[in-house]
């Protein structure tokens, strides 16, 4: 790959936001306009879309921002020393490249990844950083480190539930969160969630097999998030629970990530890393 990276940034770290007009672009573009330790340094959208060419804060319904909406990722991605990227797959593998071309730090809070995904963010972090967690917030990453620690401790006796609820709108199940957990607790008893992850049950399931880790999805309303993982053993059960009230938290722990990234080399980094949980 190319270097694309302006060798003369400014002090402040520039934060390029994909998916500008989306709630959490929105989210995280205000936090950014506020936050005296970074500066807004492009707004990305698709092509076509009627925000382009506007001045972002304007389009938000505030006060301008000095940063025009564009479509033309290249450019704007090759000025950024951070993009903080919350879309969908495939457009997050396509920015990734542009990102460790430019030897930008890439965070990633984009669910519903798949193998093949995951195989060329591995490929575009030999280049640069990048951060990547289905939850960016702090209490969901410290109940991560509790549920593995609790599945540690508790034999296969004890069977394991995740239970997750968003809004109407979420398009992925389960949640990119659910699965950080699932994972969690298959690691706590040395496994990987590939070996022990039961989906949705529906119909005659049979029982349930020891040491499975099983998995439910809830959708509706405007649920930010909730997340429960179950441990159920014979007469008792321990109940690890997770609500979020307000998306902010997501954008706050997304520009924490990008900020500590900056003096990070090229890899693979997840908020544990980031919170030094890890």
């Amino acid at each position: 790959m190319s270097d694309l990276q302006n060798t003369d940034a400014p002090a402040l770290p520039g934060i390029v936001v994909t998916g500008a007009s989306g709630r959490m672009g929105q989210m995280l573009i205000r936090l950014i306009a506020d936050n005296p330790e970074v500066r807004l340094a492009g707004a990305l959208e698709r092509p076509g879309h009627a925000w382009i060419g506007q001045d972002v804060g304007e389009c938000m319904g505030g006060a301008p921002l000095g940063v025009a909406v564009s479509d033309d990722a290249v450019t704007v991605i090759a000025q950024a020393q951070a993009v903080i990227d919350f879309t969908a797959p495939a457009a997050t593998v396509a920015f990734a490249e542009l990102t460790a071309q430019a030897r930008a730090v890439h965070v990633i809070g984009t669910t519903g990844l798949e193998q093949a995904h995951l195989d060329y963010l591995k490929a575009c972090a030999r280049h640069a950083p990048i951060i990547r967690a289905g939850n960016m917030s702090l209490g969901v990453n410290l109940l991560v480190g509790l549920t593995r620690k609790v599945a540690a401790a508790l034999g296969e006796d004890w069977d394991i539930e995740v239970v997750e609820a968003h809004h109407r709108m979420k398009v992925d199940a389960p949640s990119g969160t659910a699965l950080m957990l699932g994972e969690a607790a298959a690691e706590g008893r040395g496994k990987t969630l590939a070996d022990l992850r039961t989906p949705a049950r529906e119909g005659i399931t049979g029982a349930r097999a020891p040491g499975s880790i099983g998995f439910a999805a809830i959708r509706g309303g405007d649920v930010v998030g909730e997340h429960d993982v179950i441990f159920a053993g014979e007469g008792e059960r321990i109940v690890l629970r997770h609500l979020a009230t307000d998306r902010a938290i997501f954008a706050r722990g997304a520009i924490r990530a990008a900020i500590w990234g900056q003096d990070k080399g090229p890899g693979e980094y997840d908020m544990q890393d980031v919170l030094g949980l890890n």
